[in-house]
């Protein structure tokens, strides 16, 4: 189980580190968050095969004090069974005791192999979480790396002098354009109105001229 984790954790995180340093520059945020993803799913894996180690030392620890309890119960009963003279049961009990006392061996040794699995599946496992924190640091710091550079790129296009001063500069120029066009229609419009009034004004004082010299 341990040299599993190893690989796993060893495989994610050299395809991890690769793939983010190959194509950051692509796409940095929407890789990160695949890879994440996936880094995660492995790490809830481990998480899971952590627990069922604890399962397993819980279950051995139990084994285990049953065995002591039962083989210092068969010694008692065989002591008692030897001062009383019953062979039969003595050997009995005494055989007994053999047993569990080999279990009790057995069972110790196989809860410390566990107890020791345990503690790298555990250092492992810590070591996996963090690696995953770091990734998402890294996540964050690549989205704000991403955000300053497009608010910079926003920012540079409003104070590019040269590029903004052409584009001014032509509409300004439209704009002088469409008011001289409108003021010549205006000034058009206004001499239309008063020359009509002018003439017809011209046209009563001649007639009133004329009446007067007759």
């Amino acid at each position: 189980m341990t040299n599993l984790l190893t690989r796993i954790k060893d495989t994610i995180m050299a395809d991890l580190h690769a793939a983010v340093d190959q194509k950051e520059k692509e796409n940095p945020i929407a890789l990160l968050n695949q890879y994440l993803r996936q880094c995660e799913q492995e790490t809830d894996k481990v998480r899971k095969l952590v627990e069922r180690q604890y399962a397993l030392k819980d279950e051995f620890t139990r084994e285990y004090s049953q065995a002591v309890e039962l083989a210092e119960k068969r010694k008692y009963q065989a002591e008692i069974a030897s001062k009383a003279g019953e062979t039969e049961l003595y050997e009995f009990a005494a055989a007994e005791h053999q047993q569990y006392s080999s279990r009790v061996e057995r069972l110790f040794a196989s809860l410390e192999q566990v107890k020791d699995q345990l503690s790298e599946l555990e250092r492992k496992y810590e070591e996996m979480k963090h690696k995953l924190k770091d990734m998402q640091i890294r996540r964050l710091e690549i989205m704000g790396r991403e955000n300053v550079t497009r608010a910079n790129h926003r920012m540079n296009q409003v104070l590019d002098t040269n590029h903004n001063s052409s584009n001014a500069n032509a509409r300004f120029q439209e704009i002088d354009s469409y008011l001289d066009r409108l003021d010549q229609q205006v000034k058009s419009s206004y001499y239309r109105d008063t020359i009509d009034a002018k003439v017809a004004q011209l046209e009563k004082q001649m007639k009133l001229e004329e009446s007067k010299s007759i």
